[in-house]
Order: C-alpha cells, then sequence, then structure tokens
C-alpha cells in the first residue's frame, strides 16, 4: 500500500492469522508499493473468522497423495480469489501466482497453477459434489438469521444465452435472440436475504415448469428445520397442475400467477367489487375450479 511519509506515521501496524497459515503476519503501510491486493485484508480475515477453509477441507471428497501437491482446500480458495479480483476463466489466475506478499496474506507457500486448478474440477463427478456441497450449503445457511415471519421463497427461470457448442445448450425460448443456443436454469430465491436457495441447470428448450415439484422439494430440503417459509411465490410459467397439488397437499401458502386462458378472462369479465388501489391499480376476487 503507497502512502505518503506523513499519512504512514498517522497508522499503526495491524497482526492477523492467514486464514491458511498458522501464527501472525504484521501488515503496516510502506513508502514503497508492495503489492496491489492488500484490499482482500477484510475478506481474508472474514473467512479465518468462519474457519471457511477449514470446512472445505474436511468436506473434501478426495485428497491428493503427492507430497508435493497443493492442498485441495488452497486451490479452492486460490480460485475463489481470482473470481473475487474481477477473473472470469482459470487462466486469470496467474495474475495472483507470483506476488510472494499475497501469498503471505493468504497463509500459502505455492498458489496453484492455472492447469492444476483446471485438474481440481475435472475430480468432481455428481457424486463428489453433493458430498462436498451438502454439507457446506447447509453450513453456511444455519449462520443466518430468517425474519420473524419466515422467509418468502421465489421460483424463477432465466435464460443464459450460449454462443458456442456448451454441453446441454438447446434452442428454446429466447426472447433477446430467437432461435440461439441458450440454457434456461431454474432458481429458487430466499426474497428477504436476498440468496438463490437452489438452482438447476437445464437446456434452452426446457419448459419453465418442467421438473419444478422435484425442484421445490429438493430446495425446501435445503432449509434448516428451525426455518420457517411464509410464502412461496412464482409466475405464469410454473402455473401448472404439479407444482399446484404439490402445494395445496403439503399446505404451503403460496401466490402463483395464473395463465390467461380463455375461462379465466371470462371470469374476469363478470367479476365484480373491484376496489382501487391507486390512480393506476385496483383488485378483486374470484374462486374458479381449474
Amino acid at each position: 500500500m503507497q502512502t505518503t511519509a506523513d499519512f504512514a506515521a498517522q497508522n499503526s501496524s495491524y497482526h492477523f492469522t492467514p486464514p491458511c497459515g498458522v501464527g501472525q503476519v504484521k501488515l503496516q503501510t510502506t513508502a514503497k508499493p508492495v503489492t496491489t491486493f492488500c484490499g482482500l485484508l477484510p475478506f481474508l480475515v472474514w473467512i479465518g473468522k468462519l474457519q471457511l477453509v477449514e470446512r472445505f477441507a474436511a468436506a473434501m471428497p478426495f485428497t491428493y497423495t503427492s507430497p508435493n501437491a497443493i492442498p485441495s482446500q488452497h486451490t479452492l480458495l486460490a480460485f475463489m480469489l481470482t473470481v473475487i479480483l474481477g477473473g472470469s476463466r482459470s487462466a486469470h489466475s496467474d495474475w495472483l501466482r507470483f506476488d510472494s506478499a499475497l501469498h503471505a496474506l493468504i497463509g500459502i507457500k505455492r498458489f496453484p497453477a492455472k492447469d492444476a486448478i483446471r485438474r481440481f474440477f475435472h475430480r468432481f463427478g455428481q457424486g463428489e459434489i453433493e458430498k462436498f456441497w451438502r454439507p457446506i450449503w447447509a453450513w453456511l445457511l444455519a449462520l443466518g438469521t430468517p425474519p420473524t415471519c419466515g422467509f418468502t421463497l421465489d421460483l424463477d427461470s432465466t435464460i443464459f444465452q450460449r454462443d458456442d457448442q456448451q454441453q446441454g445448450a438447446a434452442k428454446g425460448y429466447n426472447p433477446t435472440r430467437p432461435g440461439r443456443l441458450s440454457h434456461h436454469p431454474l432458481l429458487a430465491v430466499l426474497a428477504e436475504a436476498p440468496l438463490i436457495l437452489h438452482a438447476w441447470m437445464r437446456s434452452g428448450n426446457t419448459a419453465a415448469s418442467n421438473g419444478v415439484r422435484e425442484f421445490l422439494q429438493e430446495a425446501l430440503s435445503l432449509l434448516p428445520t428451525h426455518w420457517q417459509l411464509r410464502c412461496i411465490r412464482a409466475d405464469s410459467g410454473f402455473f401448472a397442475d404439479a407444482l399446484l397439488t404439490y402445494l395445496e397437499d403439503q399446505m404451503l401458502p403460496h401466490i402463483v400467477v395464473a395463465k390467461m386462458t380463455p375461462r379465466i378472462k371470462s371470469k374476469l369479465r363478470h367479476c365484480g367489487g373491484w376496489r382501487h388501489l391507486d390512480a393506476t391499480y385496483s383488485v378483486s376476487e374470484f374462486t374458479a375450479k381449474l
């Protein structure tokens, strides 16, 4: 951190324990720039207090046998730091590979190369993902404090346009660039957090409501046992018998936007008792057996 001499004289040194190391590191301002990544310090202190690296190590579904191998939890943290600092591909990890001052802040002796990060992720199949992700995610969720009245869970889907031959990409509903390949992921979002509780990556030719019942079951199983749901909300893309029947069978409060079928439009035309909310919106209600 480069500063003037007067500014440096006003700042005392700071000692902290690196998240991947033992002992303490002394941090202080200097007249000569040493590293450009000193802004990571609050994040490194935070994950050290959480003992995140230890959690990674305990949940890791495999270990390296070579005595010279970089610990797998250090490789994962290196990838995370690359992303936080703006990297969009594994090759960008080389930005951090030769900064020894940053390595001291992290508490590692060697920073993994881009090929080591690729090999690390190639070892994850579906089974390894489940073994690692489930306990980590359950621990992270338990750190949160739910609202007194409970969370609102929003079901939604989005479109990821693809310009290459990525696995699972297919032609489907794409309002911005029709006819292009895309993915159509499904999301379950805790609205008050806000936090993505669960997600499925799906092909672009998949309808929004396909598999939503099973998806919702998985999402609900991820919630800590002491958390309550105030409501489940979804737009008209999820207006399907499978989801509505499941919500009613489980007695889950829900708001699902109805598809404007001819029968629903007919009911609306004969609906009375409208109550004005403001100059634009009015509300009324009716009951219909679908």
